[in-house]
């Protein structure tokens, strides 16, 4: 069983209810929290500031901001100023972002491997203390250095779900972000990847962190009616994000099913008649759901398979989720 647990939050909650969720985290003894940042729904630094100024011990991380609308030198000193608010309590999580808003916004995400290992080489260096000189072909320093040049110590993680984006972030990071809505058999294949990277870099997997975001979706009196929360976004994953679920092996044919019947704007009730395809067993392939038996059964798996804790990702009752995985959920 591992010994830390971590909580995800999204866009579902206000942001005074986040900060009473994380609060409530905190009292459970879960070890960290980590805040998505939601294409232009919710920004993640805003709601990590609110969480430092109203916790006193969890761990707060970024999964995940992304590498390009925010430049090395300001990744940098944004987390200084995180670690002012919570010395030694924050991890940086960098990550992909999203198209077709990235090119309806202007950017264009080529070479995304080089561009992220440019921006961890850079930010790593600032956050030290260093005066840096960078000449990457995305990252340009010229004699940069924050103003409080005061070394931090920093995890900085990678959001990756690619092979070669986690073989890179093997050689580089300090952890990797494992993807929610994947099977713990991809987990294996993950691990490999990370491994092949860590070599490179003359390092064991076993020194990089691996916590994983697993979706949970647990009802005190009403299984059923879990499975179906679950279902819903397993659905909408299988038409919108197909290459994280053929990443798990679902069947292709259920992608191109579940592409057929379900149109990219659907409606709720065309939602609704899609979700009737999917099976338990592929909701159960790459959720926690159920009972709370179920969920934690299911978290050891992604953790025999290679995680080195869990993010939980509630969906339904918050806070008896938190209880569910309370205190290690031994």
């Amino acid at each position: 069983m591992p010994d830390r647990v971590g909580l995800y939050l999204q866009d579902t909650y206000s942001l005074q209810e986040s900060i009473k969720i994380v609060h409530y985290a905190e009292t459970r003894g879960f070890f960290a929290v980590w805040q998505a940042e939601n294409r232009l729904i919710r920004d993640a630094i805003v709601p990590i500031s609110a969480y430092a100024a109203t916790t006193t011990h969890i761990k707060l991380g970024s999964g995940v901001i992304n590498n390009w609308t925010r430049n090395a030198a300001l990744i940098a000193s944004t987390f200084l100023t995180l670690d002012d608010l919570a010395p030694d309590r924050l991890m940086l999580g960098i990550g992909a972002w999203y198209d077709p808003l990235a090119y309806q916004v202007g950017v264009l995400r080529n070479k995304p491997l080089m561009a992220r290992r440019e921006t961890v080489q850079a930010v790593r260096a600032l956050l030290q203390g260093q005066r840096v000189n960078f000449e990457g072909e995305f990252v340009k320093l010229r004699e940069v250095a924050l103003g409080h040049r005061t070394p931090r110590t920093m995890p900085i993680y990678i959001g990756a779900t690619g092979p070669r984006m986690m073989a890179v972030a093997g050689e580089i990071a300090d952890g990797v972000l494992l993807n929610h809505l994947v099977s713990p058999l991809y987990n294996e294949g993950a691990v490999s990847q990370l491994e092949i990277g860590a070599n490179k870099a003359g390092r064991s997997v076993y020194d990089i962190d691996r916590p994983q975001i697993v979706v949970c979706s647990v009802d005190r009196d009403n299984p059923a009616r879990a499975m179906d929360r679950a279902r819903r976004m397993v659905t909408h994953y299988l038409r919108h994000q197909p290459e994280i679920m053929r990443a798990s092996g679902v069947r292709q044919e259920l992608i191109d099913e579940i592409a057929q019947v379900l149109p990219p704007s659907a409606t709720e009730y065309q939602l609704e008649d899609a979700m009737r395809l999917v099976p338990d067993s592929v909701v159960q392939m790459v959720t926690a759901s159920g009972t709370a038996t179920e969920a934690r059964a299911k978290v050891r798996e992604y953790i025999a398979a290679g995680a080195t804790y869990p993010i939980i990702y509630p969906l339904g009752d918050v806070n008896y989720t938190i209880d569910v995985f309370a205190n290690g959920y031994a």
